[in-house]
């Protein structure tokens, strides 16, 4: 795997693969601190390409484009944790890739993923991962559950609440011939994510850690203030996300979601997944703190010092899905609010669009 020879300079080329939302917030936190970025997407309307440099428009197993691709960058990251694994491993023998094709492998199966954590000692909810012959008799001890596809799933796509054994085997054949895991299912109080980001020399730091709230299986919002976690809670919260990041050896920002359940149960937190890559429940730092995690993100891959993560205010980011998104000029005129739009073309349902920042009194 190829490393950083020492930290970029401004005019460095950064390839990023993904041509989504997340890409085009990654790319313009770059311009900021003077890089240039290749945006890497298998679609031509990517959002990214509308701020960035250049565009290669190609598939993500197309070794030749991809080769090409790495020729011109001095760095490869990624906005999605969907890349194959053999073309983020082929890309490192090129050029140096973070996040590593490890934290890949780990979040494209939620078996895989479940099992890596539980073996570092951190608690996940019980698990049961199926194959074909697997009898529905073995699904009642992790009833009732949630029946999820292994890979490709997001945004409460690919998965179904079973209750009882009838209803696991329905959902079993309604999700089809692929593999398949069985969550049993978590009484908790609410959800937190923690965005840790790691440079190359291990060094880590934190952002504050929202709660958030859904709707539909997609995001809704993200708050950040006071009070949402006790101080053993986040000191443990904390803990949890630089155990998986140093285990990955990670570099970059890296997503940890929780579960945070009814005071008084032991554990006090479950990890519900991990996400490699920049996340949307960090999108209030653009607005909150002197180095949001695009820029960090940046700054980690790059081989730079880490930028501050202190926040300055109370803060919550809602998502704008959809037609909502077409409020754009009375969320404009709003005091304290700052708009974030996605240069997409087509308001479809269950889309983000954008997002908004609000400033809490």
């Amino acid at each position: 795997m190829t490393q950083l020879a020492g930290p970029l300079p401004p005019g460095s080329r950064i390839g990023i693969l993904g041509g989504g939302q997340l890409g085009r917030m990654l790319a313009l936190a770059a311009a900021r601190l003077g890089f240039v970025c290749h945006i890497y997407s298998d679609v031509p309307d990517a959002p990214a390409a509308q701020v960035a440099a250049s565009l290669t428009i190609g598939r993500y197993d197309d070794i030749e484009e991809l080769r090409r691709f790495a020729d011109t960058v001095d760095v490869v990251t990624y906005e999605f944790e969907n890349v194959p694994v053999a073309a983020a491993e082929m890309l490192s023998a090129i050029k140096p890739v973070s996040p590593p094709p490890r934290a890949l492998e780990v979040a494209q199966d939620r078996l895989v993923e479940k099992q890596f954590i539980a073996d570092l000692g951190i608690p996940v909810a019980a698990f049961l991962g199926l194959e074909d012959k697997t009898a529905p008799s073995s699904a009642k001890p992790f009833l009732p559950g949630i029946l999820k596809t292994r890979c490709l799933g997001y945004d409460g796509k690919g998965q179904a609440s079973v209750g009882t054994e009838l209803e696991f085997d329905t959902a079993r054949n309604s999700l089809g011939v692929t593999p398949l895991i069985l969550e049993k299912r978590i009484a908790f109080a609410f959800e937190v994510s923690v965005l840790v980001v790691r440079g190359g020399d291990g060094e880590k730091v934190f952002y504050d850690i929202p709660r958030n709230e859904h709707r539909d299986s997609i995001l809704h919002r993200s708050t950040v203030a006071p009070g949402i976690l006790s101080d053993e809670q986040g000191d443990m919260a904390r803990q949890i996300a630089a155990r998986i990041a140093d285990a990955l050896d990670y570099i970059g920002v890296l997503a940890v979601e929780l579960f945070v359940l009814d005071e008084g149960n032991e554990p006090l937190l479950i990890v519900n997944e991990i996400a490699p890559r920049v996340h949307n429940s960090g999108h209030w730092t653009m607005d909150a703190c002197a180095a949001d995690q695009f820029e960090n993100h940046i700054r980690a891959v790059c081989g730079w010092p880490l930028g501050a993560t202190r926040r300055y205010v109370d803060i919550e980011m809602v998502n704008l899905i959809g037609v909502e998104a077409n409020d754009w000029l009375t969320l404009a005129g709003e005091p304290g609010t700052f708009v974030h739009l996605y240069g997409k073309a087509e308001a479809r349902d269950g889309r983000k669009m954008g997002h908004v920042n609000r400033v809490l009194d």
